[in-house]
């Protein structure tokens, strides 16, 4: 099974283009890097047009195809992200490229901080290095060297995105409980003013005291008035 990290990488770097046009290597290519080779039931050409839905269609025949077509050829045990790697390789370079490559022939040997490397190389077209080639040969190097479980423990990190559960009064609210600390705080910054500082200094402290009481006194006031209105 590809995963979605690999289907994420081929779509940014390929693009998707709903008219056929000529790829650097001169061939005629549509939707998400789709070319005759790719064996899904199009041969695109000039003033070719498909749909979106037929690009994602396209899209997911022929990453399945490379990667039936790759999978053979790879001995050792590898994970799903080392696959994807290969498969987006696969996918840009040609499934016949990808069995002669020097990363295949490293992993196959063991050695997967070379196939890493390896994978770098694939970064010209028509004999001239490209920077899109090199940004995503080093994306796929990225995405080979990646951790399983990596996107997972992201996901774990992103649940701050998920809405908060609706509150049951007022003082389960966060601003309501920082405000009510502040005003204590407030008041017990007061009273050690009152007991260590004498004349101006006194006066000056307690000014202050008050001012920040006020403060989280409006602050909470407020809050209560968008509960009232329904925010919760």
């Amino acid at each position: 099974m590809i995963n979605k990290a690999t289907i994420n990488l081929i779509k940014e770097f390929e693009g998707c283009k709903l008219t056929a046009y000529k790829c650097p290597a001169g061939i005629w290519t549509i939707g998400y890097g789709t070319t005759a080779s790719a064996f899904v039931g199009i041969t695109p050409h000039e003033g070719m047009k498909i749909t979106q839905a037929d690009a994602e269609t396209y899209l997911k025949m022929a990453v399945e195809k490379f990667a039936e077509a790759i999978k053979p050829a790879i001995t050792q045990t590898i994970n799903e992200n080392e696959f994807g790697a290969f498969v987006s390789l696969a996918y840009n370079i040609g499934s016949g490229a990808f069995k002669k490559s020097s990363a295949l022939r490293h992993f196959n040997a063991g050695d997967k901080a070379k196939a890493a490397d390896a994978i770098l190389m694939w970064n010209k077209a028509g004999g001239k290095v490209l920077s899109g080639l090199v940004r995503r040969r080093a994306a796929e190097r990225a995405l080979f060297l990646t951790p399983v479980g990596f996107a997972a423990q992201e996901a774990v990190e992103d649940s701050s995105a998920v809405p908060d559960a609706p509150r049951g009064t007022p003082m389960e609210s966060t601003t309501m409980q920082a405000g009510a600390v502040q005003a204590v705080s407030a008041v017990g910054a007061g009273v050690s003013a009152v007991s260590a500082l004498s004349g101006t200094a006194q006066i000056v402290a307690l000014v202050f005291c008050g001012i920040v009481a006020l403060a989280a006194v409006w602050i909470m006031r407020e809050r209560l008035r968008k509960w009232a209105a329904g925010d919760r």
